[in-house]
């Protein structure tokens, strides 16, 4: 992850860090906080550059491109 967000262009100049906060061998499921520098308060950008959903989008494009 630290990859992915890091070289994002829409990311990468705010993240910070990735770390694992749970992970569980029985579903494979792994839950991780990711930490973003938030600039001073601008309009729209914690709606729409720090919008989960987006933040998901950025990492769905990576596996995609991957692929």
């Amino acid at each position: 992850l630290t990859d992915v967000y890091s070289s994002s262009p829409a990311l990468g100049r705010y993240f910070r860090s990735a770390q694992v906060v749970y992970s569980s061998n029985e579903s494979s499921t792994v839950f991780y906080q990711l930490e973003f520098s938030v600039p001073p308060p601008t309009e729209g950008f914690m709606e729409n550059t720090m919008n989960p959903d987006f933040i998901m989008n950025v990492l769905r494009q990576n596996i995609y491109d991957e692929d």
